[in-house]
């Protein structure tokens, strides 16, 4: 829930309205005495650029805030309900998409928003996604590896920027700033469960419903006894801040502990395991500052984020994936996951006498996902396996020098600010293989199979077929699909803001980019606001973007399983750069290309305040993931093959809005506000060549595609405040969403038309809504008590009868799968 102080917040900075506004409570305003970069914000390299006056839509979001007001224990969970163009949502079945959520801004990718920390470019995580609806075949920044709890607070650039940050910035910026607070100790205590009736008319048998048990062997198959809640979720959390020195140092710390379990919900007798992954995590992030000089101050942030994941993979039941002496009757295999992002940015800020603001600084961030497969065997190796394996994993580091000039003239014209810089980037990729056992086949005499002329897998005495070979639920990396591979990227750029008057701006910018391996980019924005009254104010921008493929999409490849209504296939993913990449004609990965344009008005009156931002985001060469091409004639004991590609382009049009009302009265407050998101995307093109369109990519990519785009989102929110007590009530609505499921897969002769087809594979996940409440209670003046639910009424999806994409009686569509969830808090301040 939203403290409607913070909801008026959002709403007056997503527009400018008048530069005689006043200060919010996140001090978008200096203080008397304090410097004004200390309050820069996302969007303008101004200094005296604040979110009352900027030329672009800025959510500002105090963290604080709404965490001490709400359930949800991660940064993905948080935005998903205040920023109304932000969507993310738990995975399931999904491989390493279980643990880390894709997020993204405007239906767009989430390697299309660009992410930094107090200003500074964020690394992303090395996951690449290959299933579920959102992200598939994009990267992403792992929002979840910062700790909640050490944000100050969160910007939200609801425009394209790569013209000023670079990269990824198309859909817009998401800047992070940590806390600087001191001498205060502040944390909580949480701890909540989800409530475990779906609310489905379910086949005997299926999991989680009240007749179902499976407990084999001890082998961690388990999925326990029926319970009326799971998912239970233990979070602490501290943060505390010390001064430096006499002239405002400071040194901020946090630590979070978080432990999550299983959500377990139905699913078909081939996904018996179905729901989110369980978590254990521990967070640490430092942010300090140390003036050295008058004039020069040395600042450092960082952080480490350690997560060991937990989450189902699809149930084994066919007879050659199956060793009975091991697990009789079947097993569901789990893919679990140690997650380490590390990050350290050092920097020194100074100001000339003449002057000038100086930046330079140096940032470096790593992401390491290592996969264990337990609850597994390897079937080739029969009764000998082991049933957990290192399955390898994946890396991506990211270090980048900036240095950063900026001016005020405030003898010209109005005003006018100029800012100019460069960076140096230089990123690396890397596959590492695990053990043997994770990846090969074996012979009839446990020998790894490196011939197979003379040599042959066991054949399955109840199917007749070869026994795979690797770890079940997801096989390891082999020394065939290790990588490591880097590039570089150089960027420079300018650009100015003119007052023009005291009523009309102007800001310009232009960003050169070369990378080392696709070549050059050139971009630009121009945007402006002109202030029509003392009520009104009317803005908008235009801009061109880029995305640079990410080392992942070029790089990574993997053999997997795939689960579909016609059995399981073998599946090869192959690299950008291979042979066999360009035996199937598949070009090299280019740039994504964009063109943003918006505009947007904002009216204010008392204290009722409105705003309204319309957008377009046109993408050329769109990197999408390709349907399945037959391989069975490449000799490599695969059955279809996969590929990067830029396959598509796409248009987008939408609408934010934000509309707020608050009223004091007598030491209390009540208010509402409601946010919301319309938007449509389209495939304009797919770019299949000569290649078939449909396995290029066919109607069911293309559902998933436009599903990440979901066509609008509406939050009512209504709060209530006096004296020791709180009260918060939220609606939340989510649009329909249509996917089309494994039956496009299947021959269309069965259905008589490739429109009839259509028509059997849709599934549509009608509109939902979903409330939130929650009381507070302030025991003292150190000590608040909060107890909520969120989806009280314990809301799911619509149940589908065929097979979706994770294996359940749903996809994961906006609103999640889990249920309702109910929570206490204990909060305090010393």
């Amino acid at each position: 829930m939203k403290k409607i102080t913070l909801l008026i917040c959002i709403l007056n900075v997503s527009i400018a309205f008048s530069q005689e506004a006043k200060p919010t409570k996140t001090d978008e305003v200096p203080k008397e005495g304090e410097q004004l970069q200390e309050v820069q914000i996302v969007g303008s390299r101004n200094t005296k650029r604040t979110v009352v006056n900027s030329a672009v839509p800025i959510d500002i979001i105090s963290v604080k805030d709404v965490t001490t007001q709400s359930g949800k224990i991660e940064i993905n969970e948080l935005l998903q309900y205040v920023a109304p163009s932000f969507n993310a949502n738990k995975q399931s079945g999904s491989d390493g998409a279980d643990h880390v959520d894709p997020a993204s801004l405007r239906g767009m990718g989430p390697d299309q928003t660009l992410v930094l920390i107090n200003g500074k470019r964020r690394h992303q995580s090395s996951l690449i996604n290959l299933f579920g609806t959102r992200g598939r075949g994009n990267t992403g920044t792992d929002l979840n590896a910062i700790p909640a709890s050490s944000i100050k607070r969160i910007e939200i650039l609801r425009d394209g920027a790569a013209a000023q940050y670079g990269s990824d910035a198309i859909a817009g910026v998401i800047n992070i700033v940590l806390n600087d607070n001191i001498n205060e100790l502040t944390g909580a205590v949480s701890f909540g469960a989800y409530n475990t009736d779906a609310r489905g008319d379910f086949p005997p048998g299926t999991a989680n419903t009240k007749d179902f048990r499976l407990d084999q062997n001890g082998n961690g198959n388990s999925f326990g006894k029926n319970r009326q809640f799971d998912g239970a979720s233990t979070k602490i959390t501290a943060n505390y801040g010390i001064g430096l020195g006499k002239k405002g140092g400071y040194a901020n710390f946090t630590g979070e502990f978080l432990n999550k379990e299983k959500t377990l919900r139905p699913g078909f007798d081939f996904r018996k395991g179905f729901g989110e992954a369980s978590i254990t995590g521990v967070n640490f992030m430092g942010n300090l500052s140390l003036p050295i000089t008058e004039k020069i101050d040395f600042y450092a942030f960082g952080g480490r984020n350690y997560r060991d994941t937990d989450a189902y993979a699809f149930t084994r039941n066919d007879g050659e994936r199956v060793v009975e002496s091991i697990y009789p009757g079947g097993f569901t295999p789990r893919i679990t996951s140690i997650i380490v992002d590390n990050s350290i940015v050092a920097g020194f800020k100074t100001k000339t006498t003449s002057g000038w603001n100086i930046d330079l600084s140096n940032t470096y961030g790593k992401n390491i996902f290592d996969y264990t497969i337990k609850g597994t065997l390897n079937a080739s190796l029969q009764s000998a396996s082991p049933t957990e394996f290192d399955a390898g994993g994946h890396s991506l580091s990211q270090n980048t020098l900036n240095l950063d000039f900026s001016k005020n003239y405030d003898a010209i014209l109005e005003g006018m600010n100029l800012a100019f810089g460069a960076e140096y980037r230089v990123e690396n990729f890397n596959i590492f293989a695990g053990e043997i056992g994770s990846y090969a086949t074996y012979d009839t005499t446990g020998k790894p199979i490196t011939n197979p002329l003379t040599q042959s897998a066991p054949i399955d005495p109840i199917s007749g077929e070869p026994r795979p070979g690797g770890s079940q639920g997801f096989p390891g990396y082999s020394p065939k699909n290790v990588v490591d591979e880097s590039r570089s990227n150089f960027s420079a750029y300018v650009d100015a803001e003119f007052d023009i008057t005291n009523q009309f701006l102007v800001s310009g910018a232009v960003r050169f980019e070369n990378y080392s391996d696709f070549g050059s980019t050139l971009n630009g924005k121009i945007s402006s606001r002109f202030k029509i009254s003392d009520l009104i104010n009317l803005r908008g921008s235009i801009s061109t973007g880029f995305r640079a493929p990410s080392l992942a999409q070029i790089y990574y490849n993997t053999n997997f399983t795939n689960f579909s209504s016609a059995g399981a296939t073998e599946v090869l993913l192959s690299a950008n750069d291979s042979p066999v990449t360009k035996a199937f004609g598949i070009k090299s990965l280019n740039e994504e290309k964009a063109l943003n344009a918006s505009l947007g008005f904002t009216v204010t009156e008392g204290n009722f305040t409105a705003t309204i931002d319309g957008y377009m985001i046109n993408v050329k060469d769109r990197i999408v993931l390709t349907g399945y091409f037959d391989a069975t004639a490449l000799g490599l004991n695969v059955d279809a093959a996969q590929f990067f590609v830029n396959g598509a382009d796409t248009k987008t049009k939408g609408l934010d809005l934000v509309f707020a009302w608050k009223e004091k009265f007598d030491g209390g407050s009540f208010g509402f506000t409601l946010t919301g998101n319309i938007n449509h995307m389209e495939i304009a093109k797919v770019k299949n060549g000569n290649l078939d369109e449909q396995t290029f990519f066919g109607e069911r990519d293309k559902a998933f595609l436009l599903a990440s785009a979901p066509s609008s989102k509406f939050g009512l929110n209504f709060t209530y405040d006096k004296k020791w007590f709180s009260a918060g009530l939220s609606y939340t609505r989510f649009s329909e969403v249509k996917l089309l499921d494994y039956q496009m897969l299947e021959d269309v002769a069965d259905y008589g038309s490739f429109a009839n087809q259509i028509v059997a594979a849709t599934d549509t996940y009608t509109a939902k809504r979903v409330t939130d409440l929650t009381f507070g209670f302030k025991l003292s003046k150190s000590l608040k008590l909060n107890v909520g639910g969120n989806n009280i009424f314990n809301i799911y999806p619509d149940q589908q009868d065929d097979w979706v994409e994770a294996g359940g009686y749903w996809d994961a569509v906006q609103m999640g799968f889990s249920g309702a969830y109910y929570y206490t808090r204990l909060g305090f301040t010393f």
